[in-house]
Protein backbone atom coordinates (compact mmCIF):
# COMPACT_ATOMS: atom_id res chain seq x y z
CA UNK A 1 0.00 0.00 0.00
CA UNK A 2 1.40 3.37 -0.99
CA UNK A 3 1.91 6.16 1.45
CA UNK A 4 -0.12 9.31 0.82
CA UNK A 5 1.78 12.55 1.20
CA UNK A 6 0.36 15.99 1.94
CA UNK A 7 2.24 18.68 0.01
CA UNK A 8 2.02 22.15 1.48
CA UNK A 9 2.15 25.54 -0.19
CA UNK A 10 3.19 28.89 1.17
CA UNK A 11 4.78 27.58 4.37
CA UNK A 12 7.83 29.09 6.04
CA UNK A 13 9.85 29.43 9.20
CA UNK A 14 9.15 33.12 9.73
CA UNK A 15 6.59 35.72 8.77
CA UNK A 16 9.13 37.22 6.39
CA UNK A 17 9.89 33.84 4.84
CA UNK A 18 6.15 33.31 4.38
CA UNK A 19 5.88 36.59 2.51
CA UNK A 20 9.00 35.72 0.52
CA UNK A 21 7.50 32.42 -0.62
CA UNK A 22 4.41 34.13 -1.92
CA UNK A 23 2.01 34.11 1.04
CA UNK A 24 0.19 36.94 2.72
CA UNK A 25 1.52 38.10 6.08
CA UNK A 26 0.32 35.48 8.53
CA UNK A 27 1.41 33.94 11.82
CA UNK A 28 4.81 32.29 11.50
CA UNK A 29 4.70 28.59 10.70
CA UNK A 30 6.64 26.24 12.93
CA UNK A 31 8.73 23.49 11.45
CA UNK A 32 7.57 19.94 11.90
CA UNK A 33 8.91 17.81 14.75
CA UNK A 34 11.45 15.55 13.07
CA UNK A 35 13.32 12.44 14.05
CA UNK A 36 16.08 10.57 12.30
CA UNK A 37 15.77 9.48 8.69
CA UNK A 38 15.70 5.85 9.84
CA UNK A 39 12.75 6.57 12.12
CA UNK A 40 10.89 8.41 9.38
CA UNK A 41 11.45 5.51 6.99
CA UNK A 42 10.39 2.92 9.51
CA UNK A 43 7.30 4.89 10.45
CA UNK A 44 6.19 5.22 6.84
CA UNK A 45 7.00 1.65 5.92
CA UNK A 46 9.09 2.77 2.96
CA UNK A 47 11.11 0.15 1.07
CA UNK A 48 14.84 0.09 1.63
CA UNK A 49 17.21 0.73 -1.30
CA UNK A 50 17.70 -3.01 -1.94
CA UNK A 51 13.99 -3.16 -2.91
CA UNK A 52 14.49 -0.75 -5.81
CA UNK A 53 13.60 -2.38 -9.16
CA UNK A 54 16.05 -2.29 -12.06
CA UNK A 55 13.60 -0.13 -14.05
CA UNK A 56 10.22 1.56 -13.69
CA UNK A 57 7.26 -0.77 -13.42
CA UNK A 58 3.53 -0.08 -13.65
CA UNK A 59 3.27 1.58 -10.25
CA UNK A 60 5.33 3.99 -8.15
CA UNK A 61 5.26 6.05 -5.00
CA UNK A 62 2.62 8.75 -4.78
CA UNK A 63 3.91 12.28 -5.54
CA UNK A 64 5.81 13.95 -2.73
CA UNK A 65 7.61 17.25 -2.22
CA UNK A 66 10.07 18.39 0.44
CA UNK A 67 8.27 21.67 1.16
CA UNK A 68 7.41 22.40 4.83
CA UNK A 69 4.04 21.20 6.12
CA UNK A 70 1.47 23.79 7.12
CA UNK A 71 0.90 24.23 10.82
CA UNK A 72 -2.70 24.34 12.05
CA UNK A 73 -3.87 26.44 15.00
CA UNK A 74 -5.19 24.61 18.03
CA UNK A 75 -8.82 24.98 18.97
CA UNK A 76 -12.08 25.07 17.07
CA UNK A 77 -12.22 24.66 13.30
CA UNK A 78 -14.92 24.43 10.62
CA UNK A 79 -14.53 22.62 7.30
CA UNK A 80 -16.56 22.96 4.12
CA UNK A 81 -16.26 21.35 0.69
CA UNK A 82 -15.71 23.95 -2.03
CA UNK A 83 -15.49 21.70 -5.09
CA UNK A 84 -15.75 18.01 -5.89
CA UNK A 85 -15.43 16.96 -9.51
CA UNK A 86 -14.06 14.57 -12.11
CA UNK A 87 -12.34 16.36 -14.98
CA UNK A 88 -12.61 14.60 -18.33
CA UNK A 89 -12.60 17.60 -20.69
CA UNK A 90 -12.55 21.40 -20.58
CA UNK A 91 -15.91 21.84 -18.88
CA UNK A 92 -15.43 23.76 -15.62
CA UNK A 93 -16.99 22.70 -12.35
CA UNK A 94 -19.43 25.33 -11.12
CA UNK A 95 -20.88 25.55 -7.65
CA UNK A 96 -21.55 27.90 -4.78
CA UNK A 97 -19.69 28.78 -1.61
CA UNK A 98 -21.40 29.56 1.69
CA UNK A 99 -19.39 30.86 4.68
CA UNK A 100 -18.93 28.33 7.50
CA UNK A 101 -21.17 28.33 10.54
CA UNK A 102 -19.79 28.24 14.06
CA UNK A 103 -16.33 29.76 13.53
CA UNK A 104 -17.26 33.44 13.19
CA UNK A 105 -16.39 35.61 10.22
CA UNK A 106 -12.80 36.45 11.19
CA UNK A 107 -10.28 33.60 11.31
CA UNK A 108 -6.76 32.99 12.56
CA UNK A 109 -6.07 30.83 9.51
CA UNK A 110 -7.81 29.40 6.46
CA UNK A 111 -6.34 26.28 4.83
CA UNK A 112 -7.22 24.95 1.40
CA UNK A 113 -6.70 21.25 0.77
CA UNK A 114 -7.03 19.49 -2.56
CA UNK A 115 -7.10 15.69 -2.66
CA UNK A 116 -6.59 14.20 -6.11
CA UNK A 117 -6.36 10.82 -7.75
CA UNK A 118 -5.87 9.64 -11.32
CA UNK A 119 -5.23 6.28 -12.95
CA UNK A 120 -4.14 5.11 -16.39
CA UNK A 121 -2.41 7.34 -18.90
CA UNK A 122 -2.59 11.12 -18.92
CA UNK A 123 -0.56 14.26 -19.55
CA UNK A 124 0.16 16.86 -16.90
CA UNK A 125 -2.67 19.39 -16.73
CA UNK A 126 -2.95 22.94 -15.40
CA UNK A 127 -5.83 23.92 -13.14
CA UNK A 128 -7.34 26.82 -11.21
CA UNK A 129 -9.96 27.49 -8.54
CA UNK A 130 -11.94 30.75 -8.42
CA UNK A 131 -14.15 31.84 -5.52
CA UNK A 132 -16.17 34.95 -6.31
CA UNK A 133 -13.95 35.49 -9.35
CA UNK A 134 -10.82 35.55 -7.17
CA UNK A 135 -8.18 33.01 -8.15
CA UNK A 136 -7.23 31.41 -4.83
CA UNK A 137 -5.41 28.36 -6.18
CA UNK A 138 -3.45 27.40 -9.29
CA UNK A 139 -1.80 24.04 -9.72
CA UNK A 140 -0.62 21.47 -12.21
CA UNK A 141 -1.13 17.73 -11.93
CA UNK A 142 1.23 14.75 -11.73
CA UNK A 143 1.21 12.13 -14.47
CA UNK A 144 -0.31 8.83 -13.30
CA UNK A 145 0.84 5.24 -13.23
CA UNK A 146 -1.29 2.53 -14.86
CA UNK A 147 -2.18 1.36 -11.34
CA UNK A 148 -3.10 4.89 -10.18
CA UNK A 149 -1.74 7.58 -7.86
CA UNK A 150 -3.15 9.83 -5.17
CA UNK A 151 -1.82 13.14 -3.95
CA UNK A 152 -2.82 16.07 -1.76
CA UNK A 153 -1.89 19.74 -1.70
CA UNK A 154 -2.40 22.23 1.11
CA UNK A 155 -2.23 25.99 0.79
CA UNK A 156 -2.60 28.84 3.28
CA UNK A 157 -5.34 31.03 1.80
CA UNK A 158 -5.89 33.28 4.82
CA UNK A 159 -5.05 36.30 2.67
CA UNK A 160 -8.39 35.87 0.85
CA UNK A 161 -10.47 36.11 4.05
CA UNK A 162 -12.48 39.05 2.70
CA UNK A 163 -13.71 36.85 -0.16
CA UNK A 164 -14.67 34.05 2.22
CA UNK A 165 -16.91 36.24 4.37
CA UNK A 166 -19.64 36.28 1.72
CA UNK A 167 -21.54 33.76 -0.37
CA UNK A 168 -19.81 33.33 -3.74
CA UNK A 169 -19.91 31.50 -7.03
CA UNK A 170 -17.23 28.82 -7.43
CA UNK A 171 -15.49 27.78 -10.62
CA UNK A 172 -12.77 25.15 -10.94
CA UNK A 173 -11.16 23.69 -14.03
CA UNK A 174 -8.38 21.22 -14.70
CA UNK A 175 -8.63 21.01 -18.48
CA UNK A 176 -8.28 17.39 -19.59
CA UNK A 177 -8.65 15.08 -22.58
CA UNK A 178 -9.91 11.52 -22.11
CA UNK A 179 -10.03 9.11 -25.05
CA UNK A 180 -8.92 5.60 -25.99
CA UNK A 181 -5.25 6.56 -25.48
CA UNK A 182 -5.34 9.08 -22.64
CA UNK A 183 -7.56 7.36 -20.12
CA UNK A 184 -6.80 9.24 -16.92
CA UNK A 185 -9.82 10.96 -15.35
CA UNK A 186 -8.67 13.55 -12.78
CA UNK A 187 -10.76 13.17 -9.64
CA UNK A 188 -10.43 15.98 -7.07
CA UNK A 189 -12.00 17.26 -3.90
CA UNK A 190 -11.21 20.71 -2.45
CA UNK A 191 -12.00 21.75 1.11
CA UNK A 192 -11.49 24.90 3.16
CA UNK A 193 -10.83 24.64 6.89
CA UNK A 194 -11.41 27.77 8.97
CA UNK A 195 -9.66 28.12 12.33
CA UNK A 196 -11.33 30.25 14.97
CA UNK A 197 -9.23 32.45 17.21
CA UNK A 198 -7.47 35.77 17.06
CA UNK A 199 -7.99 37.00 13.48
CA UNK A 200 -4.95 37.20 11.23
CA UNK A 201 -3.97 40.58 9.82
CA UNK A 202 -5.25 40.41 6.24
CA UNK A 203 -6.32 42.79 3.49
CA UNK A 204 -9.65 44.55 4.03
CA UNK A 205 -10.71 43.93 0.43
CA UNK A 206 -9.82 41.42 -2.27
CA UNK A 207 -10.74 42.78 -5.71
CA UNK A 208 -10.66 41.53 -9.29
CA UNK A 209 -10.53 43.50 -12.50
CA UNK A 210 -13.82 44.40 -14.16
CA UNK A 211 -13.43 44.60 -17.96
CA UNK A 212 -9.75 45.32 -17.41
CA UNK A 213 -10.34 48.12 -14.92
CA UNK A 214 -9.87 48.52 -11.17
CA UNK A 215 -11.90 50.73 -8.83
CA UNK A 216 -10.41 50.89 -5.35
CA UNK A 217 -12.10 52.16 -2.19
CA UNK A 218 -11.31 55.88 -1.81
CA UNK A 219 -9.65 55.28 1.56
CA UNK A 220 -7.11 52.71 0.36
CA UNK A 221 -3.71 53.14 2.00
CA UNK A 222 -1.94 50.00 0.73
CA UNK A 223 -2.55 48.22 -2.58
CA UNK A 224 -0.90 44.99 -3.73
CA UNK A 225 -1.62 43.21 -7.01
CA UNK A 226 -0.89 39.52 -7.49
CA UNK A 227 -0.64 37.78 -10.85
CA UNK A 228 -0.67 34.00 -11.34
CA UNK A 229 1.47 34.07 -14.49
CA UNK A 230 2.06 30.76 -16.27
CA UNK A 231 3.24 29.89 -19.74
CA UNK A 232 1.42 26.72 -20.76
CA UNK A 233 -0.98 25.17 -23.21
CA UNK A 234 1.37 22.75 -24.93
CA UNK A 235 2.85 25.32 -27.33
CA UNK A 236 6.28 26.94 -27.37
CA UNK A 237 5.44 29.38 -24.57
CA UNK A 238 5.31 26.41 -22.19
CA UNK A 239 9.06 26.21 -22.84
CA UNK A 240 9.63 29.94 -23.42
CA UNK A 241 13.15 29.76 -21.96
CA UNK A 242 14.22 27.61 -24.95
CA UNK A 243 12.91 29.89 -27.71
CA UNK A 244 15.44 31.32 -30.19
CA UNK A 245 15.61 34.27 -32.64
CA UNK A 246 14.15 33.74 -36.09
CA UNK A 247 17.57 33.29 -37.71
CA UNK A 248 18.37 30.18 -35.69
CA UNK A 249 17.25 26.69 -36.91
CA UNK A 250 15.18 25.55 -33.93
CA UNK A 251 11.60 24.37 -33.43
CA UNK A 252 10.50 27.24 -31.12
CA UNK A 253 11.02 30.76 -32.45
CA UNK A 254 10.65 34.21 -30.91
CA UNK A 255 12.01 37.26 -32.69
CA UNK A 256 13.59 38.65 -29.53
CA UNK A 257 14.71 35.34 -28.08
CA UNK A 258 13.82 33.82 -24.69
CA UNK A 259 13.75 36.92 -22.46
CA UNK A 260 10.36 37.20 -20.76
CA UNK A 261 9.16 39.84 -18.33
CA UNK A 262 5.73 40.15 -16.70
CA UNK A 263 4.69 43.80 -16.60
CA UNK A 264 1.73 45.51 -14.95
CA UNK A 265 0.55 48.95 -16.02
CA UNK A 266 -1.85 51.46 -14.46
CA UNK A 267 -3.54 53.71 -17.03
CA UNK A 268 -0.79 52.83 -19.49
CA UNK A 269 2.01 53.73 -17.08
CA UNK A 270 4.45 50.98 -16.11
CA UNK A 271 3.77 50.12 -12.46
CA UNK A 272 5.65 46.86 -11.91
CA UNK A 273 8.07 44.42 -13.54
CA UNK A 274 8.92 40.84 -12.62
CA UNK A 275 10.75 37.76 -13.86
CA UNK A 276 8.36 34.85 -14.47
CA UNK A 277 9.20 31.60 -12.71
CA UNK A 278 10.49 28.99 -15.22
CA UNK A 279 8.04 26.23 -14.32
CA UNK A 280 8.80 22.69 -15.43
CA UNK A 281 5.59 20.68 -15.36
CA UNK A 282 5.57 16.94 -14.72
CA UNK A 283 5.96 16.01 -18.39
CA UNK A 284 8.67 18.58 -18.93
CA UNK A 285 12.00 18.22 -20.70
CA UNK A 286 10.70 15.21 -22.65
CA UNK A 287 10.95 13.00 -19.59
CA UNK A 288 8.03 12.33 -17.22
CA UNK A 289 10.19 9.68 -15.48
CA UNK A 290 12.04 12.55 -13.80
CA UNK A 291 8.89 13.82 -12.11
CA UNK A 292 6.62 10.87 -11.32
CA UNK A 293 7.48 10.96 -7.62
CA UNK A 294 9.39 14.20 -6.98
CA UNK A 295 8.19 17.12 -9.13
CA UNK A 296 10.12 20.27 -10.03
CA UNK A 297 9.87 23.34 -7.76
CA UNK A 298 6.41 24.93 -7.73
CA UNK A 299 4.93 22.35 -10.09
CA UNK A 300 2.06 21.90 -7.62
CA UNK A 301 2.62 25.34 -6.07
CA UNK A 302 2.03 28.09 -8.61
CA UNK A 303 2.82 31.19 -6.57
CA UNK A 304 1.58 34.58 -7.73
CA UNK A 305 3.92 37.42 -8.63
CA UNK A 306 3.32 40.33 -6.26
CA UNK A 307 3.47 44.01 -7.19
CA UNK A 308 3.24 46.75 -4.55
CA UNK A 309 1.07 49.41 -6.21
CA UNK A 310 0.85 51.64 -3.12
CA UNK A 311 2.80 54.48 -4.82
CA UNK A 312 -0.17 54.72 -7.24
CA UNK A 313 -2.79 54.90 -4.44
CA UNK A 314 -3.16 58.67 -4.80
CA UNK A 315 -4.14 58.13 -8.45
CA UNK A 316 -6.34 55.08 -7.87
CA UNK A 317 -8.31 56.56 -4.95
CA UNK A 318 -10.33 59.05 -7.00
CA UNK A 319 -13.36 56.75 -7.11
CA UNK A 320 -13.14 56.17 -10.84
CA UNK A 321 -12.19 52.97 -12.70
CA UNK A 322 -8.56 52.78 -13.85
CA UNK A 323 -7.21 50.51 -16.54
CA UNK A 324 -4.87 47.80 -15.22
CA UNK A 325 -3.08 45.68 -17.82
CA UNK A 326 -0.73 42.72 -17.51
CA UNK A 327 1.48 41.74 -20.42
CA UNK A 328 4.39 39.38 -20.99
CA UNK A 329 7.28 41.00 -22.82
CA UNK A 330 8.95 38.81 -25.46
CA UNK A 331 5.97 36.73 -26.55
CA UNK A 332 5.72 36.69 -30.36
CA UNK A 333 2.87 38.86 -31.60
CA UNK A 334 -0.37 36.93 -31.92
CA UNK A 335 0.97 33.88 -30.08
CA UNK A 336 -1.04 32.55 -27.17
CA UNK A 337 0.12 30.47 -24.26
CA UNK A 338 0.22 32.77 -21.24
CA UNK A 339 -2.37 33.05 -18.51
CA UNK A 340 -2.11 35.99 -16.10
CA UNK A 341 -5.21 36.50 -13.89
CA UNK A 342 -5.03 39.42 -11.46
CA UNK A 343 -6.18 39.80 -7.85
CA UNK A 344 -5.82 43.09 -5.96
CA UNK A 345 -5.48 43.20 -2.17
CA UNK A 346 -6.38 46.49 -0.48
CA UNK A 347 -5.82 47.76 3.05
CA UNK A 348 -8.08 50.68 4.05
CA UNK A 349 -7.77 53.59 6.49
CA UNK A 350 -10.80 53.06 8.71
CA UNK A 351 -10.64 56.64 10.03
CA UNK A 352 -10.62 58.33 6.63
CA UNK A 353 -13.31 58.57 3.98
CA UNK A 354 -10.80 59.61 1.33
CA UNK A 355 -7.05 59.01 1.37
CA UNK A 356 -5.31 61.39 -1.00
CA UNK A 357 -1.79 61.15 -2.31
CA UNK A 358 0.57 61.56 -5.22
CA UNK A 359 2.99 59.60 -7.36
CA UNK A 360 6.26 61.48 -6.81
CA UNK A 361 8.86 59.45 -8.72
CA UNK A 362 8.73 57.16 -11.73
CA UNK A 363 12.03 56.02 -13.19
CA UNK A 364 12.12 53.36 -15.91
CA UNK A 365 15.48 52.02 -17.01
CA UNK A 366 16.20 50.93 -20.56
CA UNK A 367 15.16 47.36 -21.30
CA UNK A 368 18.30 45.49 -22.33
CA UNK A 369 17.63 42.33 -24.33
CA UNK A 370 20.22 40.72 -26.56
CA UNK A 371 20.15 37.21 -28.05
CA UNK A 372 23.14 36.27 -30.21
CA UNK A 373 23.00 33.26 -32.50
CA UNK A 374 26.25 31.44 -33.34
CA UNK A 375 25.91 28.74 -36.04
CA UNK A 376 27.98 25.57 -36.17
CA UNK A 377 27.79 21.82 -35.72
CA UNK A 378 26.52 22.81 -32.29
CA UNK A 379 24.23 25.81 -32.62
CA UNK A 380 24.24 28.33 -29.79
CA UNK A 381 22.14 31.26 -28.60
CA UNK A 382 23.49 33.46 -25.81
CA UNK A 383 20.99 35.78 -24.14
CA UNK A 384 21.45 38.70 -21.78
CA UNK A 385 18.55 40.78 -20.51
CA UNK A 386 17.93 43.31 -17.75
CA UNK A 387 15.48 45.99 -16.66
CA UNK A 388 14.98 48.40 -13.74
CA UNK A 389 12.03 50.30 -12.35
CA UNK A 390 11.70 52.65 -9.35
CA UNK A 391 8.42 54.23 -8.27
CA UNK A 392 7.61 56.31 -5.21
CA UNK A 393 4.48 57.97 -3.88
CA UNK A 394 2.78 59.09 -0.71
CA UNK A 395 -0.65 58.88 0.88
CA UNK A 396 -2.00 61.28 3.50
CA UNK A 397 -3.71 59.05 6.05
CA UNK A 398 -5.43 59.64 9.39
CA UNK A 399 -2.12 58.71 11.02
CA UNK A 400 0.03 60.98 8.90
CA UNK A 401 1.83 60.97 5.57
CA UNK A 402 3.24 57.60 4.50
CA UNK A 403 5.69 57.36 1.60
CA UNK A 404 6.29 54.06 -0.20
CA UNK A 405 9.23 53.55 -2.56
CA UNK A 406 9.48 50.38 -4.64
CA UNK A 407 12.56 49.46 -6.65
CA UNK A 408 12.88 46.34 -8.78
CA UNK A 409 15.74 45.02 -10.90
CA UNK A 410 15.66 42.02 -13.25
CA UNK A 411 18.42 40.10 -15.02
CA UNK A 412 18.52 37.02 -17.24
CA UNK A 413 21.50 35.18 -18.68
CA UNK A 414 21.27 31.96 -20.65
CA UNK A 415 23.27 29.78 -23.02
CA UNK A 416 21.24 27.46 -25.25
CA UNK A 417 23.08 24.77 -27.26
CA UNK A 418 21.68 22.21 -29.68
CA UNK A 419 22.61 20.07 -32.67
CA UNK A 420 20.86 19.57 -36.00
CA UNK A 421 17.69 17.59 -35.42
CA UNK A 422 17.82 18.69 -31.76
CA UNK A 423 19.15 15.29 -30.71
CA UNK A 424 21.23 17.24 -28.24
CA UNK A 425 19.43 20.17 -26.61
CA UNK A 426 20.92 21.94 -23.57
CA UNK A 427 20.27 25.09 -21.54
CA UNK A 428 22.14 26.83 -18.73
CA UNK A 429 20.10 29.81 -17.48
CA UNK A 430 19.80 32.13 -14.48
CA UNK A 431 17.12 34.69 -13.66
CA UNK A 432 17.27 37.22 -10.81
CA UNK A 433 14.46 39.40 -9.50
CA UNK A 434 15.56 41.83 -6.77
CA UNK A 435 13.10 44.14 -5.02
CA UNK A 436 13.30 46.78 -2.30
CA UNK A 437 10.22 48.27 -0.61
CA UNK A 438 10.69 51.16 1.83
CA UNK A 439 7.79 52.52 3.88
CA UNK A 440 8.48 55.83 5.62
CA UNK A 441 5.83 57.05 8.03
CA UNK A 442 4.15 55.96 11.24
CA UNK A 443 7.50 55.68 13.02
CA UNK A 444 10.92 54.50 11.84
CA UNK A 445 11.41 53.80 8.14
CA UNK A 446 11.04 50.11 7.29
CA UNK A 447 12.72 48.43 4.33
CA UNK A 448 12.26 44.91 3.03
CA UNK A 449 14.69 43.59 0.44
CA UNK A 450 14.16 40.33 -1.41
CA UNK A 451 16.18 38.66 -4.12
CA UNK A 452 14.83 35.70 -6.00
CA UNK A 453 17.14 33.60 -8.13
CA UNK A 454 15.92 30.87 -10.48
CA UNK A 455 18.32 28.48 -12.20
CA UNK A 456 18.02 25.79 -14.86
CA UNK A 457 20.94 23.66 -16.05
CA UNK A 458 20.23 20.59 -18.12
CA UNK A 459 20.31 18.67 -21.37
CA UNK A 460 18.25 16.22 -23.38
CA UNK A 461 20.17 13.74 -25.53
CA UNK A 462 18.78 11.16 -27.96
CA UNK A 463 21.43 8.54 -28.56
CA UNK A 464 21.79 5.10 -30.16
CA UNK A 465 18.66 2.97 -30.22
CA UNK A 466 16.44 6.03 -29.68
CA UNK A 467 17.54 6.17 -26.07
CA UNK A 468 16.53 9.52 -24.58
CA UNK A 469 18.33 10.84 -21.51
CA UNK A 470 17.54 13.97 -19.53
CA UNK A 471 19.90 15.41 -16.93
CA UNK A 472 18.54 18.50 -15.20
CA UNK A 473 19.05 20.66 -12.11
CA UNK A 474 16.46 23.28 -11.13
CA UNK A 475 16.93 25.91 -8.44
CA UNK A 476 14.42 28.13 -6.65
CA UNK A 477 16.35 30.40 -4.27
CA UNK A 478 15.50 33.55 -2.38
CA UNK A 479 16.83 35.78 0.37
CA UNK A 480 14.89 38.38 2.33
CA UNK A 481 15.92 40.95 4.89
CA UNK A 482 13.69 43.36 6.80
CA UNK A 483 15.29 46.37 8.44
CA UNK A 484 14.09 49.27 10.55
CA UNK A 485 16.09 52.49 10.47
CA UNK A 486 18.86 50.51 8.83
CA UNK A 487 19.00 47.77 11.50
CA UNK A 488 18.19 44.21 10.42
CA UNK A 489 15.19 42.82 12.26
CA UNK A 490 14.23 39.66 10.35
CA UNK A 491 15.95 37.59 7.67
CA UNK A 492 15.49 34.33 5.80
CA UNK A 493 17.09 32.27 3.06
CA UNK A 494 15.47 29.64 0.85
CA UNK A 495 17.19 27.07 -1.34
CA UNK A 496 14.96 24.53 -3.09
CA UNK A 497 17.00 22.40 -5.50
CA UNK A 498 15.75 19.48 -7.59
CA UNK A 499 18.19 17.26 -9.49
CA UNK A 500 17.30 14.45 -11.88
CA UNK A 501 18.78 11.97 -14.35
CA UNK A 502 16.40 9.71 -16.25
CA UNK A 503 16.37 7.81 -19.54
CA UNK A 504 13.95 5.76 -21.61
CA UNK A 505 13.58 4.32 -25.11
CA UNK A 506 11.46 6.21 -27.63
CA UNK A 507 9.04 4.79 -30.22
CA UNK A 508 8.37 1.47 -28.47
CA UNK A 509 5.42 0.11 -26.45
CA UNK A 510 5.31 1.22 -22.83
CA UNK A 511 6.52 -2.13 -21.50
CA UNK A 512 9.65 -1.89 -23.66
CA UNK A 513 10.79 1.57 -22.63
CA UNK A 514 13.16 0.22 -19.95
CA UNK A 515 12.94 3.53 -18.10
CA UNK A 516 15.25 4.36 -15.21
CA UNK A 517 15.58 7.55 -13.26
CA UNK A 518 16.84 9.15 -10.06
CA UNK A 519 15.43 12.43 -8.77
CA UNK A 520 16.18 14.25 -5.54
CA UNK A 521 14.92 17.41 -3.89
CA UNK A 522 16.75 19.29 -1.15
CA UNK A 523 14.63 22.02 0.45
CA UNK A 524 16.36 24.32 2.94
CA UNK A 525 14.76 27.33 4.63
CA UNK A 526 16.47 29.06 7.50
CA UNK A 527 16.78 32.46 9.11
CA UNK A 528 16.00 34.45 12.22
CA UNK A 529 12.83 32.44 12.81
CA UNK A 530 14.27 28.92 12.66
CA UNK A 531 15.34 26.23 10.24
CA UNK A 532 13.74 23.61 8.00
CA UNK A 533 15.78 21.08 6.01
CA UNK A 534 14.50 18.03 4.10
CA UNK A 535 16.05 15.80 1.46
CA UNK A 536 14.11 13.34 -0.72
CA UNK A 537 15.44 10.83 -3.25
CA UNK A 538 13.46 8.62 -5.60
CA UNK A 539 14.95 5.82 -7.73
CA UNK A 540 12.84 4.00 -10.35
CA UNK A 541 9.73 5.30 -8.60
CA UNK A 542 10.74 4.08 -5.13
CA UNK A 543 11.31 6.65 -2.39
CA UNK A 544 14.76 5.63 -1.13
CA UNK A 545 15.56 8.61 1.08
CA UNK A 546 13.56 10.97 3.29
CA UNK A 547 16.02 12.78 5.53
CA UNK A 548 15.32 15.77 7.71
CA UNK A 549 17.88 18.08 9.23
CA UNK A 550 17.94 21.08 11.60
Amino acid sequence: MKRRIVMSMFAGATLLASTLLGASPAPAAETAVDTTAEAVTARAGEPQPDAVPVEFGTDWHDPITATPPLTKPAGKSCQITVAEAQFRDFTPYKGTYTPPQGCGDRWSKVVLRMDGKVKGRQYDRLGYLHVGGVEIFRTSTPEPSPDGIEWSVEKDVTRYSDTFRHGQDVEMLIGNVVDDTYTGIIDVKVTLTFYAGRPAATADRVLTLQDGTLTTPRNSERIVAEVYATGSGGGCEEFWYLSVPDAAPYSCKAADGPYREVQIKVDGQLAGIAAPFPHVWTGGWSNPFLWYVVPGPRAFDVKPIEYDLTPFAGILNDGRPHRVEVSVIGVPEGQSGWSAPVNVLVWQDAKSAHVTGKLTAHQVGDLANSSTYTPGSEHRVDTEGSHRLTVSGYVDTSHGRVTTTVGRSLTNESAHRWTDGENVDALDATWTDAQSVTVDGRGPARTTRTQRTYTMDGSVTIGAGDRLRTVLTLGDRATAVAAQDGRRTVWSRLDDTVEGDASWTLNVPRDQRHAVGTTSEHYRLYGSGGCYDRLLTSVQGVLTEDRRGC
